[in-house]
C-alpha cells in the first residue's frame, strides 16, 4: 500500500539538507514587488507569492518522495529530474528532461505533457504525481485526464495511476477518477525559502545531498511505445471522415481507443467551412477575409465527456481564434500564439482537400448526431 508517511504527513524536513534552497525560482517579478514596497495583501503580490510557494512546495514535496521512494518495498523504480538528473537535452517523442529540469513529452516542436514526478511499482502500476497547494482540485480533472490518455498510449505494459498531493483542507477530492490515490500533508509555507533568496548570504548552505539507489532512473532510460502525435492526429482526422455513407464515422469516435486519443488531443478536426457558409453562425464579416480563408471544425470533448462543435480561423501562421458555444452562447478568443493549438490547425488544414468541405446541414447533422450519443450514454 502506497500510504503517505508521518514525515510528509507533517512535512518534516530534517531529511533534506539544505536541498531546497539550491534548485532555482522564478522570483523576479515577486521580488520587484518587494522593493516597491507592496502591500503583502495586494492581489498582485499574493498572486505572485502564491506561484512561488507553489514552485517551492513541488520541488519540496518531490525531495521527500526521492526518500519515500527509496525506503518503499512497493516502489521498484523512480524517475530523477531537477539536479538528480545527469543533463540530457530534451528528445521528441519520449519522455525526457526539459530545460527547466522537467519530466516532459514532446513533439519535434511542442511539450504535450509535464509530469511532477513518475514511479512505477512492483505491480506494474506507473504513477504519475501532482502536487498543488490549491484549494479545490476540480480543474485538475481536464489535465489528469489528458496526461493519463498519453501514458496509457506510450506506456500500454502498466496500469495508470495518479498520486494527488495536497494540503489539508482541499476540497473536492471525492470527486476524483478512481485511479487517483490523494494524500494530504499539514498547511505549507515557502517563508523561509524567500527570506534566503532575498538575503542569500545570511545562511551557508550544506552541499546537495542526492540519493544512491538502483532506483532512480534516468526518464529516457524507461522504454515506450512509438507515438507520433501529428501522424495519429491525421489518421484519426482521415478515417472520421471516410465512411462510404456517412458525413462522419461515428463508430469509429467513440470507440475505446479513440476516445482515448480524444482525452489526449482533447478535439479532433474533422473539415472546414467557407467563411460565407459560416458567417451566420459565428457572426461573420465576410469582407474582412479573402476569398480562400477556411473555418476548421473542430470535435471538442468536454469535461462531461459530451462532444461539441467548435471552430478555428487562422488569419496568419501565429494568429488563431476559437470561437465556441456554451448554452447557445458564442464566445471568441484567441490562441495562445506559441500554444501547440496553432501548430496542430496549420497541419492539419494542409492536409485537408475539397472532400473535407463541410456545409451548414452537414454541420447540423453533426450536432445532432453527437447530441444523441451523449443522451444515450447518460441513460
Amino acid at each position: 500500500m502506497l500510504d503517505i508517511s508521518k514525515s510528509i504527513k507533517s512535512l518534516d524536513d530534517l531529511d533534506m539538507s539544505d536541498n531546497l534552497f539550491h534548485y532555482e525560482y522564478n522570483t523576479k517579478h515577486l521580488l520587484s514587488l518587494l522593493e516597491n514596497n507592496i502591500d503583502e495583501e495586494d492581489v498582485s503580490y499574493l498572486s505572485s507569492y502564491r506561484s512561488f510557494e507553489g514552485e517551492v512546495f513541488e520541488n519540496y514535496i518531490y525531495e521527500k518522495l526521492l526518500r519515500y521512494a527509496e525506503k518503499s518495498d512497493e516502489i521498484e523504480k523512480f524517475v530523477l529530474k531537477g539536479f538528480h538528473q545527469n543533463k540530457e537535452k530534451s528528445n521528441p517523442n519520449t519522455l525526457s528532461i526539459s530545460e527547466k529540469q522537467q519530466i516532459v513529452y514532446r513533439t519535434k516542436s511542442r511539450e504535450i505533457s509535464e509530469f511532477d514526478a513518475m514511479f512505477i511499482t512492483k505491480d506494474k502500476e506507473l504513477y504519475f504525481v501532482e502536487m498543488t497547494l490549491v484549494k479545490s482540485v476540480l480543474k485538475l480533472k481536464k489535465r489528469l485526464r489528458k496526461k493519463k490518455a498519453l501514458l496509457e498510449i506510450i506506456f500500454p505494459q502498466y496500469e495508470i495511476k495518479a498520486l494527488i498531493i495536497l494540503n489539508e483542507g482541499a476540497t473536492g477530492t471525492k470527486q476524483l477518477p478512481e485511479y487517483c490515490k490523494v494524500w494530504l500533508t499539514k498547511e505549507f509555507s515557502a517563508k523561509n525559502i524567500l527570506e534566503h533568496i532575498k538575503n542569500p548570504h545570511a545562511k551557508k548552505l550544506e552541499p546537495k545531498e542526492k540519493i544512491s539507489s538502483d532506483k532512480m532512473i534516468e526518464a529516457h532510460s524507461l522504454k515506450l511505445h512509438p507515438f507520433r502525435y501529428y501522424n495519429t492526429m491525421s489518421w484519426i482526422t482521415k478515417t472520421l471522415r471516410a465512411h462510404k455513407k456517412h458525413i462522419l464515422d461515428i463508430s469509429f469516435l467513440m470507440s475505446q481507443n479513440v476516445q482515448r486519443y480524444h482525452d489526449l488531443y482533447n478535439k479532433f478536426y474533422i473539415g472546414f467551412m467557407s467563411v460565407s457558409e459560416a458567417k451566420d453562425l459565428l457572426a461573420l464579416d465576410e469582407t474582412k477575409y479573402d476569398e480562400n480563408q477556411r473555418v476548421i471544425v473542430a470535435l471538442e470533448k468536454k469535461h462531461s465527456d459530451e462532444i461539441v462543435l467548435t471552430y478555428y480561423i487562422q488569419t496568419a501562421r501565429k494568429k488563431l481564434y476559437l470561437y465556441s458555444f456554451e448554452n447557445s452562447v458564442m464566445t471568441k478568443e484567441q490562441k495562445d500564439p506559441y500554444g501547440i493549438t496553432v501548430t496542430e490547425v496549420f497541419h492539419i488544414n494542409k492536409i485537408m482537400d475539397e472532400s473535407y468541405k463541410l456545409t451548414m446541414p452537414n454541420v447540423k447533422m453533426i450536432k445532432k448526431l453527437l447530441r444523441e450519443k451523449f443522451e444515450e450514454k447518460k441513460k
